[in-house]
């Protein structure tokens, strides 16, 4: 009878140790870095390949594991239950919840998951292999589970989506770990910054990130070849828009160095500024940001007209400012210093109306939404339903904000400041 006893409770101990491997494979396997995985496998490691292949259908993974574990589980009870029924009579299913639930929850379940948390990657290449074994030695049953848990779920309205878009999982999961060690303080603020910039920009359009048109530097392509020379050496931007008759009518862009070459070339007065001008590219306003820059790369272009839906002149964008979205502001020596924003000593800040959302926020390391509008002036405008008057005060999204100036129709200048707890504002 001792013998039979140390026997089961070897059997006992060893179920104990399997739904231990379960516990720590299904928690590795879940929890191993992607990114790493995918680096190893491609620099030849077969482990961090069967890690990958087992992680393309995580589901019939995760069922052969947890398929397993319940087997074990259930064949501890029985076998303990036995024993004890021995000795305890009646009281044997007591008796092994008593003694058993301990045993699996500290060496089955809670220490090999915390192991396995601490050391993820390396234990789900040192699992991978028998577990791929096992997935295909269950998977019928996985298959079945899987059919009766999806169909359950429908007899209750939920439906299983199949069509993930990985792309924008992948973009929410690296956008959530920078800034997971920004908070952390692994990462500066710049970094995070441009990390997050290079993520967004599929989100962005052009409206977002595009010169209007009213702030558009133009030349009037009727004017004589000194006028036109005169006003571009005045700018100092090297691609300016041509027009003819109206400001919406582009006929081209002239290029400072196309113009130089034809002043060394035929003098200021000897040459047409039609034969000088590049054929202007349009492109329309509902572009992203990302696919702009993939045709401006592609097209090795560094200059794009915006138009709307009806062809008509929206702004303009160029290389330089996609880039910024990642880089931040982009200064040169032609460059003017005030971007309109203007820190105030009392903690608030003076900004002009056509300063982007983006730009305050990244200057400022505030958050403002930037769904609704794309300048400070149009979210204050879309908050207040209204274009408000010189002085009216408005508070939403945590920030206070007062009209300074207004031309027209046109927030030219505001306040804005972090808004204080428990501090009565004034509605405007």
């Amino acid at each position: 009878m001792t013998t039979s006893l140390i026997i089961a409770a070897l059997v006992i101990a060893a179920l104990i140790l399997l739904n231990a491997f379960f516990s720590a494979a299904e928690t590795a396997l879940t929890g191993a870095s992607r990114a790493r995985m995918a680096t190893l496998e491609r620099e030849g490691d077969k482990r961090a390949a069967r890690v990958n292949d087992l992680n393309e259908n995580r589901e019939r993974m995760i069922g052969a594991v947890l398929l397993g574990a319940n087997l074990v589980q259930v064949l501890a009870s029985a076998i303990s239950a036995s024993i004890f029924s021995t000795i305890y009579g009646d009281l044997a299913p007591v008796i092994t919840a008593v003694v058993l639930t301990p045993l699996l929850l500290i060496f089955g379940e809670v220490g090999p998951k915390t192991l396995a948390i601490t050391a993820a990657d390396n234990i789900a290449r040192a699992v991978a292999l028998p577990v791929q074994w096992m997935v295909r030695f269950l998977a019928p049953i996985v298959s079945a589970v899987q059919w009766v848990v999806n169909n359950g779920l429908k007899l209750f309205g939920v439906r299983v989506d199949e069509n993930v878009d990985v792309l924008r999982a992948a973009r929410a999961e690296i956008a959530g770990a920078v800034e997971l060690h920004a908070e952390e303080g692994g990462v500066e603020a710049e970094t995070r910054h441009r990390l997050l910039g290079a993520l967004d920009l599929s989100e962005l359009t052009l409206a977002d990130v595009m010169i209007h048109r009213k702030a558009i530097k133009m030349l009037d392509a009727d004017l004589p070849p000194r006028e036109i020379i005169a006003q571009a050496m005045a700018s100092s931007h090297t691609r300016l828009p041509l027009y003819k008759d109206d400001p919406e009518n582009i006929i081209g862009v002239l290029h400072a160095r196309d113009l130089l070459r034809a002043v060394s070339e035929h003098g200021r007065d000897g040459f047409e500024i039609t034969q000088v001008m590049r054929t202007p590219w349009f492109t329309p306003v509902t572009t992203s940001a990302e696919d702009q820059l993939a045709e401006f790369l592609r097209r090795r272009e560094h200059f794009a007209i915006v138009v709307d839906e009806y062809g008509a002149l929206m702004g303009l964008v160029t290389l330089e400012d996609i880039l910024e979205e990642i880089v931040g502001d982009i200064k040169d020596e032609h460059d003017i210093a005030v971007v309109g924003v203007r820190p105030q000593p009392d903690g608030s800040v003076n900004v002009d109306g056509t300063v982007p959302i983006r730009d305050l926020n990244r200057a400022m390391n505030w958050d403002l939404p930037d769904e609704e509008a794309v300048t400070i002036a149009g979210l204050v405008i879309h908050e207040a339903q209204a274009i408000p008057e010189p002085g009216q005060r408005f508070a939403f999204h945590g920030y206070r904000f007062q009209v300074l100036r207004r031309q027209r129709n046109q927030l030219t200048a505001l306040r804005v400041e972090r808004e204080v707890e428990d501090e009565s504002l004034e509605g405007g």
